[in-house]
C-alpha cells in the first residue's frame, strides 16, 4: 500500500493514538538478548533504540528522554511532502519538542512524557483544521 501524499487529507485523517507505556531512548553496541525495541536506528556511535522504560530498567540500560509514543494512524506515503513538518511546527509552536520516526505505513512521534496530553490536544486541533 503506497499511502497518501495529499497534505490536507493526511492532516485531517492523522487519527493520533497515544500509547500508554513510557518510552526512553538508549544507545547500545548491540541489542541485549530478549530486548524487543519499538524502533532502532544504526548510527556510527552504536545502535540507538526506543524501548519502554520498563524494558530499559530490566536490561540495566540508561535511558534518556522519558517520552510518550504517539502513532499517526493515517496511511502516509514515504514520499509525502510537509506532513511531519506541519506536525512538528504545530508542536513546536506549543513548546513541545518531538522526535518523529517514519515507519513504512505510519509516522510515529515521541514527545516528552509530561506533555503527552498537550501534544494530543495539539494534534487533534490540527486534524480539525
Amino acid at each position: 500500500m503506497p499511502g497518501d501524499t495529499d497534505l490536507a487529507r493526511l492532516l485531517a485523517g492523522m487519527d493520533p493514538v497515544l500509547h500508554p507505556e513510557r518510552h526512553v531512548f538508549v544507545t547500545v553496541p548491540a541489542l541485549p538478548p530478549g530486548l524487543v525495541p519499538w524502533a532502532t536506528i544504526r548510527e556510527d556511535e552504536g545502535l540507538s533504540a526506543v524501548v519502554t522504560a520498563a524494558d530499559a530498567d530490566a536490561h540495566g540500560l540508561a535511558g534518556e528522554f522519558p517520552c510518550a509514543g504517539i502513532t499517526l494512524r493515517v496511511a502516509s506515503s514515504l514520499a509525502a511532502v510537509g506532513f511531519l513538518a506541519a506536525i512538528t511546527r504545530a508542536l513546536a509552536d506549543a513548546g513541545i519538542g518531538t522526535n518523529p520516526v517514519a515507519g513504512f505505513h505510519h509516522d510515529h512521534l515521541f514527545v516528552p512524557w509530561d506533555r503527552r496530553d498537550d501534544a494530543m490536544a495539539v494534534l487533534r486541533g490540527l486534524a480539525r483544521g
